[in-house]
């Protein structure tokens, strides 16, 4: 099937602190369209017993409060990010990911 090869929204199998996990995009524009990659929303299922819903995350390609952040201490607990954070950050470096009210459990 065609779909399976080009498939019409975003899909990234994750893994993620060893756990496989899915993140996904409902706006087909995301595979086509870099202007889209400014503020847009991922969603992510882990499949873990823990995590009830999916996570809605909203991920800021230009909003740059992470560089002021770069001057801390490494080592600081304000500097850990989340380990699923970082691996959006693969993709759209320097990004901010906002998790809407969940508390960050990737």
């Amino acid at each position: 099937s065609p779909g399976l090869r080009t498939p019409r929204l975003p899909v990234w199998l994750c893994s993620v602190s060893g756990r496989h996990s899915v993140l996904f995009g409902t706006d087909s524009r995301l595979l086509s369209d870099w202007k889209s990659e400014r503020i847009f929303h991922l969603y992510f299922y882990s499949g873990q017993q823990e995590q009830t819903q999916t996570a809605h995350l909203t991920i800021d390609t230009h909003s740059h409060h992470w560089e002021e952040a770069q001057r801390e201490d490494p080592s600081s607990p304000r500097k850990r990010h989340p380990a699923l954070e970082m691996a959006i950050r693969t993709k759209w470096a320097g990004a901010t990911v906002s998790w809407n009210g969940t508390d960050p459990f990737f």
